[in-house]
């Protein structure tokens, strides 16, 4: 299905008919369809939302370069547009840093019932002395290879080197896109975590290189009520890398 948000059109489905509403906001790069498996473990009971944020699956690309809270702005508006004045919250990833802005804020246009983070994104990692003259090295490398004479000079390799740096996910994504992405990746929000009031289940993989196992460690630390579920042996989307182990969790935790 589409609806119009904002003058936006995103996509959505709504599969069950619980009188509870769980919307799932998704990871970086993902479309709504990645979450079938989350939203099957859970929708017998409860009516669940998915959908795809502007700029993911087939959902209009933002005109200009958002950062998170104008993310969050625009999940408030989607919300509105549905009519849906309280949901449980489950956010993946990039999700995740969208839930933890919402969460922490000091009013909303709905209510946030409870929240589960499934390898959430939004701790900042600590750089080593190492990775930090690795930046520097790239940053003077790409000002000398912006000169345009040393393009015209050497285009071929200049396009190639540029087609390797970054993340899987930056390089995979359009130019706005990418501008969103850097701003997301560089903001700390580890200082919002005690903000959370709501009940959180964090679900993490033990194996995730994205989303290291400590930082769910840091989220359940600073989140007054949180828990943690740890998956053994899966990595970022520890959900669908062991997807029984996790509907277990989840109806374990839903009390399906």
């Amino acid at each position: 299905m589409n609806i119009r948000v904002d003058d936006y059109n995103i996509c959505y489905k709504i599969t069950g008919e619980g009188d509870e509403t769980v919307v799932i906001l998704q990871g970086w790069g993902t479309d709504l369809g990645v979450y079938d498996s989350v939203a099957s473990s859970i929708n017998e009971k409860y009516r669940v939302v998915q959908f795809d944020l502007p700029g993911f699956g087939g959902s209009d690309e933002p005109r200009e370069a958002w950062n998170v809270d104008a993310f969050a702005d625009f999940f408030c508006k989607f919300m509105e547009a549905l009519e849906i004045r309280k949901a449980i919250l489950i956010g993946h990833s990039y999700g995740g840093r969208v839930i933890i802005k919402l969460a922490a804020r000091e009013s909303l246009p709905f209510e946030i019932d409870r929240i589960v983070l499934i390898d959430s994104a939004g701790v900042l990692p600590k750089r080593s002395f190492s990775q930090k003259m690795k930046i520097r090295r790239y940053k003077i490398l790409k000002k000398i290879l912006n000169l345009k004479l040393v393009y015209f000079l050497f285009p071929e390799l200049i396009d190639d080197w540029r087609s390797r740096q970054g993340s899987a996910d930056y390089r995979n994504a359009t130019p706005m896109m990418r501008n969103c992405l850097v701003m997301a990746v560089n903001e700390d929000l580890t200082p919002l975590l005690p903000k959370i009031k709501q009940e959180t289940l964090l679900i993490w993989g033990d194996k995730d290189t994205a989303t290291p196992i400590g930082d769910a460690k840091i989220m359940d630390e600073m989140i007054p009520n949180s828990g943690l579920a740890v998956i053994p042996g899966t990595g970022h989307f520890s959900f669908l890398e062991q997807p029984v182990i996790f509907r277990n969790i989840m109806r374990a935790y839903f009390q399906i």
